[in-house]
Formats: C-alpha cells, sequence, structure tokens
C-alpha cells in the first residue's frame, strides 16, 4: 500500500514530449502551494511503467506529441484507473476535440493559453476523484451486503413506513413460496404476526414511536401452512429522523421449536413414567404391608384410574370351585360392578378362559348384554386383561372408557404392569387364606390334642375326673374379666388344661392312694410342677402356657411350692387359677370326703384371701361366681 501523503504534496505525472513545458506546468502549481512531486513520459510504454511503478494524484497531458496523442494516454491510464483525474493540457484546439476528449474519459481541458485555470482544475478534479473512489467503495460495499442479504440465511424484508412491503430477500421466497411480485405492496402483518395479543401491542408500540422490537412471530406460507421465526425490526430515519422504512429480519426457528417440543415431549414421558413408577411402587407397598386384600384393589384401582386417566376400573375374581366371577373391587361402575359373570360370557368371560386380553374399541357395537349396559352408562372403549397365576387366569382387570383407549405402548405397558401386580395379590390373598386355615386346623388339632390329654388325666386320677374341663372354662371366664388380652387367653386355656400334666411322672402308687400320704410321698407329689416345666418348655408352642403348670400351687403369703413365690411374683394366670382350682376341688366330692356346699367353698376362698390367694382376684372371683 502506497504512503499516504501531506495534503499539499501533489503526485502529478505529466505525459509531454517537452521539456520546458512541464516544468513550466510543475512550477505554476508550485506557486499554488503545492509540493509538486512529478514525473515526465512522452509515449505509450513509458506512461504504462509509471503507472505501475508509482502512485499518482493527477496526470497531466498534453493533447499531441510525436508518435503518441492524449487518446491514446487516456486508454493507458482508464484501464490501470478509471477515477485518476486526467487534465489534458494542449495549445489551441476545436471545441469538437475538446469535447470528443471529456466524453472518452477526460475530466478536464485546459488550453496553454489560459494555464491559470490549472490549479483550480486540478484541486476540483483531486476532489471529485476522492468523491467518486468513496462512491464507488459505497456501491461496493452496497453490493457485497445485497449479496450477503440475497444468499444469507435470514429472512431479510424491507417495508416503508406505513409498514408495506417493499423488498423480500431470496431466503424469504424459499420459506415461505411467495414470489417477491405476490408481496410487494401487501400489509407485512399479512405475512407474519405475533399470535400473543400482548406480543402484537408491543410491536405496534414499537414501530409507532419508531423504536426496534424482537420477538417470536408465525410467518405465513403461500400453501397457507405457517412456521415460528424469531424476527427483529428496526426503523430506518432520514436526517430529519423521521421514519422511512422498517427493516425485518427474521430467522426460521422451527427446528428450535420442534426440538423443544421434543424434549417437553420426552419430559413429560420421563415424568408419567416417574409417576407410573410411583404408582406401581405404591402398589408393591399395599401388598407387602398388609393382608387385607380389599385394601391392595382399592389402592391398585385408584392407582390405575388417576395413572391412565380412564373412566372406570373393576377387578373381578374367580370364586373358587365355581365358573364364575365376582366383582372384588370397582371405581365408577354402577349397576354392571355388581353383577357376577360367568366364564366364556361377553369380553370379561372370554379374556378369562382365553388368558389373553380382549379390547372392545365400542361398546354400543358389542353383542353381549354386559356390553350393552355398559354402553348405556355412557362407556364406549373397553378393555379385560386376565390376573395369570401360574399359567391360570384367578380374575380379571376392567378398564373403561369414555372416549377411545389410547394406543401409547407405555400405557398399555403400564396397564399391563399393574394387571401382574393384581394376579400377585390376589395369589398372595389366597395363600394367606389357606395358610390361616391351615394354622387354625392345625390351632384346632392342638386343642383337641391338649383336650384329649386333660380327659386322660381325669381318667387316670379319678378322684378329679372332669375337673380339668371345668377350670378351664372357668379360668377363661375369670381371665377375661380381669382384663386379660385375648390374644392371651388361648394361653390361659391350654396353661389350666395342662395343669396337672406333671402329675404323669408321679407314681401310680402315689397318685392313687386311697389313704393319706406320708411326708416322703408328699415330697414327690409337690415335683409335678417341675415335671410340667421340664416337659412343656421343650414345645415352643406351650411355653408360653407355662405359667398355670408352673406355678398354680405358689401361694399368695410365699408359702407354696415348688419356689415359695410370694405376691405379684406370681404370674397373673396362675393367681387366678390356683382360686378356680381350690374352688372346683372342694365343691368335687372326694373318696376321702363330700363335696362342700357352694356356699361353704365360696366362704373359704374369701378367708384365704390375702395368705392362700390374691385379693384381688378373689374379689373379682367372688362377683363373677357370685357371693353365698
Amino acid at each position: 500500500m502506497a504512503q499516504e501523503l501531506p495534503p499539499s504534496v501533489l503526485r502529478a505525472l505529466l505525459v509531454e514530449d517537452r521539456d520546458d513545458d512541464a516544468v513550466l506546468l510543475v512550477r505554476l502549481l508550485q506557486r499554488e502551494g503545492y509540493a509538486v512531486q512529478w514525473g515526465r513520459v512522452d509515449s505509450a510504454q513509458g506512461l504504462e511503467a509509471a503507472l505501475v511503478e508509482g502512485v499518482w494524484d493527477v496526470v497531466l497531458c498534453d493533447f499531441r506529441m510525436p508518435g503518441f496523442d492524449a487518446h491514446q494516454a487516456l486508454g493507458i491510464v482508464r484501464a490501470r484507473d478509471p477515477d485518476l483525474p486526467f487534465i489534458v493540457v494542449s495549445g489551441t484546439v476545436g471545441e469538437e476535440i475538446a469535447v470528443d476528449m471529456m466524453r472518452a474519459g477526460a475530466n478536464d481541458y485546459v488550453m496553454k493559453d489560459n494555464l491559470t485555470r490549472l490549479p483550480a482544475a486540478v484541486a476540483r478534479e483531486l476532489r471529485e476523484a476522492e468523491d467518486r473512489r468513496a462512491r464507488r467503495f459505497a456501491e461496493a460495499q452496497l453490493r457485497r451486503l445485497s449479496q450477503a442479504v440475497e444468499q444469507g440465511p435470514a429472512i431479510v424484508v424491507v417495508t416503508n413506513a406505513q409498514g408495506r412491503v417493499e423488498y423480500v430477500n431470496r431466503r424469504f421466497v424459499e420459506l415461505t413460496g411467495f414470489t417477491p411480485e405476490e408481496v410487494v405492496g401487501t400489509s407485512a402483518h399479512l405475512l407474519a404476526e405475533p399470535p400473543d395479543p400482548q406480543a402484537r401491542a408491543e410491536l405496534e408500540q414499537a414501530l409507532g414511536s419508531g423504536r426496534w422490537w424482537r420477538g417470536e412471530a408465525l410467518v405465513r406460507r403461500k400453501d397457507g401452512s405457517r412456521f415460528w421465526a424469531v424476527f427483529t425490526v428496526s426503523a430506518v430515519r432520514d436526517p430529519r429522523g423521521n421514519v422511512v422504512h422498517y427493516v425485518v429480519v427474521a430467522e426460521d426457528v422451527t427446528p428450535l421449536k420442534e426440538a423443544e417440543q421434543r424434549e417437553r415431549e420426552l419430559r413429560h414421558r420421563l415424568e408419567r413414567q416417574v409417576e407410573r413408577l410411583q404408582a406401581l411402587r405404591a402398589i408393591d407397598v399395599a401388598i407387602t404391608s398388609s393382608l387385607d386384600l380389599q385394601l391392595t384393589l382399592n389402592v391398585l384401582l385408584d392407582q390405575v384410574t388417576t395413572q391412565l386417566r380412564v373412566d372406570a376400573a373393576s377387578i373381578l375374581l374367580r370364586e373358587p370351585g365355581t365358573y364364575t366371577l365376582r366383582p372384588a373391587a370397582v371405581r365408577n361402575l354402577k349397576t354392571v360392578g355388581q353383577e357376577r359373570v360367568r366364564l366364556g360370557e361377553g369380553a370379561a368371560g372370554e379374556a378369562a378362559v382365553r388368558g389373553d386380553p380382549v379390547r372392545v374399541p365400542d361398546l354400543a357395537e358389542a353383542p353381549g348384554q354386559r356390553e350393552r349396559w355398559l354402553a348405556a352408562e355412557g362407556f364406549r372403549a373397553y378393555c379385560a386383561l386376565p390376573l395369570v397365576v401360574k399359567g391360570e387366569a384367578v380374575g380379571l382387570l376392567e378398564v373403561l372408557s369414555r372416549s377411545e383407549l389410547p394406543e401409547d405402548p407405555d400405557w398399555w405397558g403400564f396397564l399391563e404392569a399393574v394387571a401382574g401386580q393384581a394376579a400377585v395379590a390376589a395369589d398372595n390373598a389366597r395363600l394367606v387364606e389357606e395358610l390361616r386355615r391351615a394354622n387354625l386346623n392345625l390351632q384346632l388339632a392342638y386343642d383337641a390334642t391338649l383336650e384329649g390329654w386333660s380327659r386322660a388325666l381325669d381318667l387316670r386320677d379319678r378322684e378329679t375326673e372332669g375337673h380339668t374341663q371345668r377350670v378351664a372354662d372357668l379360668t377363661v371366664r375369670l381371665a377375661r374379666a380381669m382384663g386379660v388380652p385375648e390374644s392371651a387367653i388361648v394361653h390361659v386355656r391350654r396353661g389350666a388344661l395342662l395343669h396337672d400334666v406333671g402329675k404323669l411322672g408321679i407314681p401310680d402308687a402315689i397318685l392313687l392312694k386311697p389313704g393319706p400320704l406320708t411326708e416322703e410321698e408328699w415330697d414327690i407329689m409337690r415335683r409335678h410342677p417341675e415335671y410340667a416345666y421340664r416337659w412343656l418348655s421343650s414345645i415352643e408352642f406351650l411355653r408360653p402356657a407355662l405359667d398355670i403348670p408352673y406355678c398354680h400351687h405358689e401361694r399368695w403369703d410365699g408359702k407354696g411350692y415348688p419356689r415359695g413365690l410370694r405376691g405379684e411374683e406370681i404370674p397373673l394366670a396362675a393367681r387366678i387359677f390356683a382360686v378356680v382350682d381350690v374352688f372346683d376341688a372342694l365343691t368335687s366330692d372326694r373318696p376321702y370326703r363330700k363335696a362342700w356346699s357352694r356356699e361353704e367353698a365360696l366362704r373359704y376362698i374369701r378367708e384365704q384371701a390375702g395368705s392362700q390367694f390374691d385379693p384381688r382376684v378373689v374379689e373379682v372371683f367372688l362377683r363373677e361366681v357370685g357371693e353365698p
């Protein structure tokens, strides 16, 4: 790039065949204040070389030279620089020649007999050359800008101050399908407008005040469809500040909007999946934390209707040993929800027999009576999923909707998962019921065995035949009256039945001796509570019943056996039984004495309160059995 020179420096190339004429021109310019740096050529070759080697502000050319003239020189100069000032300096020539040179591209024509015009002509042409260069640069910039606008990725629209289209670029045509001729002159808001009323108001306010606006708007295509674009609308003002144009730059954001929509859908799907996983978890908790099948099925149907947004649902379970399904839990069904369904009848019966889901898209067109009843309740679509356990359908999960059921695989996957959980719940309930019955049967077997033992004891000890059953019944009655928990009553009864089981270890010679026992025999007889403890403590289910067999001969005053326990050290069950046992013994016939009267026995019990018996137990006993 050539080095810039001070404004007073003038680089002048003189095309002149006479050296003295060239010097004359230079001195004339120097007198006008120019610091002239000059060169002289007089041939085409010399001119071309000078233009290549130097940078010049002006060319001063003689019109005619030997073998070379101003026309040739002008052609060479204009080929190199169309803006370089070219002034013809010559003697007297005709007006036609001067006009011809000007038409050919010369900037001015100065006669040698009037050279005083030359400095002013040079100054003028230098200014005009600068203007031409600036204009040419601006035009080049405008061409580049126009090319960028035409070939760029953004939509560009120019309107007048009233908002009518004056220009659209190629991108607008590509995206909308409109030709420039079809939209020029139309109102811009017919082509694009923000759908939000607040955004439209903000746009109108911005345009009315001449400010810029940025926002989203829907652009109309020629085929009537629309797409989203982000707009920037800017005002163009004249030197007086008046808005003369609006420039609209827009970018198609349809891919971004579609990506956002996909993201929203994915987020919504993930949220829905999380909700459904939580719903399945809630059903799992209901199944594992409760043995109440009805409660579990209610939780299950709540989750089905909430998560799947169906209008009604029900669960039907097969009744054991029959060919019918009974409603076990129902949501939003009226009379139909209370009816039993026979296997093989209608959609529900068919699903139970086949073991596969059955869908009815339109209940109004279904042939079954139950389907017609459901249609009469306003339901349209129906689906029954069998609850399969070990290859056998134990029931059905029904869902009903007043509109079409969705085709979403996730929706159906959740429904199938719930049906699987319902099958697990039903099977668990069946297993629990079987276990409960088996446990009940076992309990009954235990109690029957114990009662058999007690009868065996009565048969062995002929003096007390029937005694064991009587004291067991009365002990249970008295224990309930004293507030013993019902869960402990079974152990009280078993202890009462087995209170003398330790006597199995007493020799018959002592147990069945008709007369009084010796001291040594009494020592052996008093061991029967210890024998009971040794025997029963090894049987796990009888350990809670040990209190009576082990402690029923203890006394409130501590003088009893086998351990000499005192007061409340004695288990409550044993204190209760002690009163009942003595009362029954006193009111029963024995080989060595007759039975006491009821009044005598009650008086004795009352007298022994605080010594042999717990006073509180005696009080309750007398209230329950009755004073004499």
